[in-house]
């Protein structure tokens, strides 16, 4: 049996998807598992022993599919469901599972503020396309893997980090997902622990301005690191605080605790941290993350992805979040 997984992007969407590869790879030993993203998302999958095979997407889409249509699959798992990968299940006419985006009730809950999404992570929604395959959650939580060669020597630390140190992710993929400058100046200055910045080349110089802080409590990663390295600083931090990004993500895989804060977007969207089995059995106040977020405020969600300023020009989502409440979370977290 020959299965191909289909999600062309982002970190985080894709990483959100490792449940499903791994349950499909262990639960159907006798399947050959495929993979089709962009080819700027390689280095996510390419060490995911639970693939037998990875294709990638540049910039011609006939070719990879006449590509993939020498492969002769069974079964098509198609986790983006987009019009390209429409065109990829249609050209290779095989038997296709498809995520459901449930896109009309994002836009009623974007549009009048009406909730009618499934209280349901995403990740049990992606499960949910290989049900009638006889595959099942496992409850083992996201998966992440990271090459040796990618692993950060302890050499390319500060020597005063190397004891324990919080990671602070401070992009995100829109300017509404994230704290200001301001606000993360303000947020940095307040912890009392070593931090490393994270984030990609697009962050360093907003990475720049916070770590002129207070240069030797706060390290700033920004754009010197690519997506393993950065995982693998991830991995080793004693707590993570990130917005709603690939990393926290990231985070989860690697249990590590987390403080996620939302702006424009909400976890009722479904992709708040995910940790397996833990998350369901635990009560609120021992689950391993918290989440920050301003409620009520009766502009949110304004979007399920982001935009490049706030559309009302006020930004409460961000600007209303208390800094002393996550420093407050901070202090609980490190002192479990």
């Amino acid at each position: 049996m020959k299965i191909l997984i289909i999600r062309f992007s982002s970190i985080g969407d894709i990483v959100l998807t490792t449940p499903v590869i791994r349950c499909l790879k262990k639960q159907l030993p006798e399947a050959e598992i495929h993979y089709l993203t962009k080819a700027s998302f390689r280095a996510v999958l390419e060490a995911n022993p639970y693939i037998d095979k990875l294709h990638y997407l540049q910039d011609d889409l006939d070719a990879v599919i006449a590509s993939l249509q020498q492969e002769n699959f069974d079964y098509v798992i198609d986790l983006h469901h987009n019009l390209r990968t429409m065109r990829v299940k249609k050209a290779l006419g095989k038997k296709a599972f498809s995520f459901n985006k449930l896109n009309i009730q994002k836009f009623v809950f974007t549009t009048i503020k009406l909730n009618f999404l499934p209280d349901v992570h995403i990740v049990d929604r992606y499960l949910e396309t290989v049900q009638s395959l006889g595959v099942k959650n496992d409850g083992r939580g996201l998966d992440y893997f990271i090459p040796e060669t990618d692993k950060v020597k302890e050499s390319d630390i500060p020597a005063g980090h190397l004891a324990g140190y919080i990671g602070v992710v401070i992009g995100a993929a829109h300017n509404t997902k994230k704290l200001p400058v301001h606000k993360l100046k303000e947020l940095c200055n307040a912890i009392e622990h070593p931090i490393i910045l994270l984030g990609g080349k697009e962050d360093r110089d907003q990475g720049e301005q916070i770590a002129g802080i207070d240069r030797h409590k706060i390290y700033n990663s920004c754009g010197k690191f690519n997506i393993n390295e950065s995982a693998d600083l991830v991995r080793r931090a004693k707590l993570i605080i990130t917005h709603d990004t690939g990393l926290m993500h990231i985070a989860s895989a690697f249990k590590r605790p987390v403080i996620s804060i939302w702006g424009n977007t909400v976890p009722e969207f479904g992709m708040y941290p995910y940790y397996g089995k833990l998350s369901p059995q635990l009560p609120k106040d021992k689950l391993p993350y918290d989440i920050m977020e301003v409620r009520p405020l009766y502009c949110r969600p304004c979007s399920k992805i982001g935009y490049n300023k706030c559309p009302l020009g006020h930004f409460k989502c961000m600007e209303k979040i208390s800094i002393a409440e996550i420093v407050n979370k901070v202090n609980q977290r490190l002192s479990k």
